[in-house]
């Protein structure tokens, strides 16, 4: 019996609730499933695929070379983007899944429960990989309940980043070094601004990316964070939307944050937007936390971790 690869990917899918799956582990499940029609296809490869590995990888090319046929023919089936891509399928349309992700009961509903990951638990993942070698980052979390709102009801809307960061450039320096930059007044640390999302999708993908220019765009780098990026023409989107207005896309790895990937890179930003921060400091206490402990680097060149913890 010949494999009939689409079906198959699909009855996989299907039965995965809430379950993605990367084109190489459908290609295994299928190949350990299927041993029979894998070995039909096998003697019919005209001596090209020669071992089960082999095997493997072809149906691993053929699942992803067949995607974009696979999803004008089901909508249901949906990818992320990032690498590696992975596979799941869906009934719900985008604006739908947003909702699902975040929380939000739709009317009518008939949304499965609610996804038990929220936003906020994404602070920490974040925090953890900015702190990776790669990038050297120290993070802080902006509550906006801490915030006066003294512009009224939607004077502060988009104003508050989700976390902010200050990376060390002298980390590496040697004391001599770091003590002339300082009394040459020269800039020593860069400071980064996080908007974050629990998913990215073309229903969502504008306002918040807008979202993330109006609350981060004071900062040498701005990022758009998202624990899944959904969709081709996701990703082309904000690439368009990057190349404007210089804000970047980091896609998060929760379950190993340290393999977390910038998508897209942020523009650097030559000067700092001391005017917005004056505002973001009158505004909400963590922000003004965060100009103290900038001024008590500048002043001691010293960094504390614990200081700098990121909770949910």
């Amino acid at each position: 019996m010949a494999l009939n690869l689409r079906q198959r990917v699909i009855e996989r899918l299907q039965n995965l609730t809430d379950t993605q799956q990367t084109a190489r582990e459908l290609a295994q499940w299928i190949f350990e499933q299927f041993p029979a029609e894998c070995a039909v296809k096998k003697e019919g490869s005209a001596s090209y695929i020669q071992t089960d590995n082999d095997l493997v990888q072809q149906l691993v090319a053929e699942i992803s070379g067949s995607r974009p046929r696979w999803q004008q023919m089901h909508p249901q089936l949906k990818t992320t983007e990032g690498r590696p891509r992975h596979y799941y399928w869906s009934d719900m349309d985008a604006n739908a899944e947003v909702a699902a992700a975040e929380g939000v009961t739709l009317i009518p509903s008939d949304l499965p429960e609610p996804s038990p990951l929220r936003e906020h638990a994404l602070y920490p993942f974040l925090a953890e990989y900015l702190l990776t070698d790669e990038q050297r980052v120290y993070a802080m979390r902006i509550n906006e309940k801490r915030s006066s709102n003294r512009a009224g009801s939607g004077g502060n809307e988009w104003l508050h980043p989700d976390l902010v960061g200050l990376e060390d450039l002298t980390a590496d320096w040697t004391l001599d070094l770091r003590d002339c930059v300082r009394v040459l007044g020269e800039r020593r640390a860069r400071l980064w601004s996080f908007e974050v999302k629990l998913l990215l999708n073309r229903s969502n993908a504008r306002k918040s990316f807008f979202q993330a220019v109006s609350n981060s765009s004071w900062a040498h780098f701005g990022y758009l964070v998202a624990a899944t990026v959904e969709g081709d023409g996701t990703l082309k989107e904000l690439r368009m939307l990057a190349a404007a207005h210089g804000i970047g896309v980091i896609q998060l790895d929760v379950h190993s944050p340290t393999e977390s990937q910038i998508l897209i890179p942020a523009r650097e930003r030559s000067e700092i937007d001391w005017d917005m921060c004056n505002r973001l400091t009158e505004e909400n206490g963590d922000f003004a936390e965060f100009i103290g402990r900038i001024r008590r680097f500048h002043q001691t060149g010293e960094l504390s971790a614990k200081e700098w913890e990121v909770t949910a």
